[in-house]
């Protein structure tokens, strides 16, 4: 919740970051404009059962979002968000697989490597190779893979 216009600065921080916000306006004020599903306003003073309401709409257009952010891989290997697409080669195709059954969430090193190449475990370097090269394949996608030190890998979406 932010006030309006009180704290102007701190709702443009906010509306950067991507996240939900509900303005607080007082009477006799102008509210924002704003084409944003992530914003609303309610006209002060409010009862906390309106504010309440208000909050958990925005809470589910967020939650909705969010959901409709995630990416997906189809059998022949397209890797699709948002409107694009990108190819991924089989072992690459297999890689994504495990890290978008994880999405968010840390996959270890193992894992990936007994995803990728199911025959046979490669050494160390070919992991990190083909790492790399999907790095480089996921940023038009606006994702990222992130190195968790010691435990593996994480991908989310470019902040």
């Amino acid at each position: 919740m932010v006030r309006w216009p009180a704290e102007e600065a701190r709702l443009a921080e906010i509306r950067i970051s991507g996240q939900a916000r509900l303005v607080l306006v007082p009477e006799g004020v102008a509210p924002p404009l704003t084409s944003d599903p992530l914003e609303d306003w309610v006209r002060l003073p409010a009862s906390d059962e309106d504010v309440r309401a208000r909050v958990r709409v925005l809470e589910d257009r967020a939650r909705g979002a969010e959901e409709a952010n995630i990416p997906e891989l189809d059998e022949n290997g397209l890797l699709r968000l948002g409107g694009q697409w990108v190819s991924l080669p089989p072992v690459e195709h297999r890689l994504m697989g495990v890290l978008l059954d994880r999405y968010r969430a840390v996959v270890s090193r193992d894992a990936l490597a007994r995803a990728g190449w199911p025959e046979g475990i490669p050494g160390r370097n070919v992991l990190d190779v083909h790492i790399v090269r999907l790095r480089r394949r996921l940023e038009p996608l606006g994702l990222v893979i992130r190195t968790v030190r010691s435990r593996g890998y994480l991908l989310e979406a470019a902040s």
